[in-house]
């Protein structure tokens, strides 16, 4: 009976690449925690800063207070608390009051209500789908034999023909905040039954979260390739 040959060993080159793979999407879901922890603490670090000092100072025994960390947690769920009474104050007639207010007072900046407006108007639009056409699409780039995945922001008329153009935000993997602006006839586009945050699951994860079927081909190219 002959012995078992031995099992090849991998190599380094191999072993590199299954624990590059291992740690990568861990590597990326932190830097993302990472960034909206920050985020989220330093809006409220002003208040709570100069509050933990002082009960640092005005009691010995909680000087604990003052670790940074502790802060950082504190600023974190001072935030989160905000936000929070924020959406219930929206529910109601006097947040939409106090909400109307602030709008009307951004408006009065210049470069503060271009922003402001452009990105209110963005997150309604994406809030509501924007009638002829799915809200999460597919277009021919870079050639009509490729596809990427993007979302309809507004439908308009081309001047003269009256044809239908879709404003179409394509955005990028693995941050899904850049990306670019295409203008597509409604006809070249795909349509997908996918929503808002399948789409961003399938853009961060490169394609790795994403449906065992997808669309591909228009009906009109489906139809002209049939024998």
């Amino acid at each position: 009976m002959s012995p078992p040959s031995p099992t090849p060993r991998p190599s380094l080159q191999k072993l590199f690449l299954t624990g590059l793979l291992t740690l990568l999407p861990i590597w990326l879901t932190w830097v993302v925690i990472k960034f909206v922890f920050v985020l989220l603490s330093d809006i409220s670090r002003p208040l709570i800063v100069p509050l933990s000092e002082q009960i640092a100072e005005s009691d010995p025994g909680l000087g604990w207070v003052k670790a940074l960390w502790v802060q950082d947690v504190v600023a974190l769920i001072a935030t989160l608390l905000v936000i929070l009474l924020v959406g219930v104050l929206a529910r109601r007639v006097i947040g939409q009051q106090l909400l109307r207010w602030f709008e009307a007072l951004i408006r009065r900046i210049p470069l503060a209500s271009t922003i402001y407006n452009s990105a209110r108007q963005l997150l309604d639009m994406l809030d509501t789908k924007p009638g002829s056409t799915q809200r999460v699409v597919l277009i021919d780039f870079p050639h009509r034999d490729m596809k990427s995945v993007g979302l309809v922001t507004r439908v308009m008329r081309e001047e003269g023909t009256g044809r239908e153009l879709a404003a179409v935000y394509v955005p990028t993997t693995p941050n899904p905040t850049s990306g670019y602006l295409e203008i597509v006839p409604v006809e070249l586009l795909t349509p997908t039954d996918w929503s808002v945050d399948q789409a961003m699951s399938f853009i961060i994860s490169g394609g790795a979260v994403a449906p065992e079927a997808m669309p591909f081909t228009r009906a009109g190219e489906a139809q002209a390739a049939r024998p």
